[in-house]
């Protein structure tokens, strides 16, 4: 007997839910920075045994969209929803509930198991634990709750058995080798991004997309070309630095993760070019898979 399923973390920006996928997946595939909006697309990590596979997928946080690029982050949101074997509602320890109605209402009717998890415990006492137990027993009267810290990997273990538990019999979706459904340049473009986020204030993480022309992969190296994408000039020359410093350090930290995540040499080159208002262009959100 062979099991499968599609389970999906949705919740609140910045609980955690990208910490979370990574520590089930034992992979890093999603960027996490402290940062809002940190995820931008529906990230698949797949786990495999002889017996199972599991597909986790995380979303972007839930919110109420301002521009086009949030409209489309809360499409895969939806899209969560319609696929799901299990649902992981992630909540963070003081939290009151889901900044999007809409999405509360699905979730409390829904007609598939629904884990409710509390992260970040390790944050807070046993006495507050128990009360957002019961709090949330009240709101979300037919999920399970499991309270865990993601960051610390504390209780993975247990929501991963219980998973396995509630994974519906099924062959698997994806070869078996297979742990994501991302191609190496989403990668490459997403670990630029998340040093962007780290190093940068204000709205140039929030203006910025990354877009690989080219990913070479050779017997000993793998040559790089990236292209950063700003919306305006003052943007460009921000992210540059003096005499290209604030971009060297980018490049330098992300050939390090990359190095580390394909296991080979990177040559790594970035430019920095004005796409002006990409955020609400549908033919460039396209483009970039949004």
């Amino acid at each position: 007997m062979h099991k499968a399923g599609f389970v999906n973390i949705i919740g609140n920006p910045n609980v955690g839910k990208s910490t979370l996928m990574n520590a089930l997946v034992g992979e890093r595939l999603s960027i996490i920075t402290k940062k809002a909006q940190t995820t931008r697309h529906r990230i698949l990590g797949i786990v495999n045994t002889d017996d199972y596979q599991i597909v986790f997928s995380d979303t972007p946080g839930i919110l109420k969209p301002a521009y086009e690029l949030q409209e489309s982050m809360m499409t895969f949101v939806k899209s969560a929803f319609e696929d799901a074997d299990i649902l992981i509602y992630l909540v963070e320890i003081g939290e009151r509930e889901l900044k999007n109605e809409a999405f509360f209402n699905r979730i409390n009717h829904s007609k598939i198991p629904v884990l409710l998890v509390l992260n970040k415990i390790d944050k807070t006492d046993q006495e507050f634990v128990f009360k957002q137990i019961a709090y949330w027993q009240e709101k979300v009267p037919h999920a399970e709750i499991h309270a865990i810290s993601a960051l610390e990997n504390f209780n993975i273990e247990s929501i991963l058995e219980r998973i396995i538990e509630l994974l519906p019999e099924s062959p698997p979706y994806y070869p078996k080798d297979q742990i994501t459904d991302k191609s190496e340049r989403f990668f490459v473009n997403e670990t630029i991004r998340e040093k962007i986020l780290m190093h940068y204030k204000k709205e140039i993480p929030y203006s910025v997309e990354v877009d690989t022309e080219e990913f070479i992969d050779t017997e000993k190296i793998i040559r790089i070309r990236s292209i950063i994408m700003v919306e305006r000039e003052t943007q460009k020359g921000i992210l540059i630095g003096h005499k290209g410093n604030a971009l060297k350090r980018v490049g330098t930290e992300a050939r390090k993760d990359l190095e580390k995540f394909f296991k080979k040499k990177i040559f790594l080159e970035m430019y920095v070019k004005v796409n002006k208002n990409w955020r609400s262009n549908d033919k460039q959100l396209k483009r970039f898979g949004y």
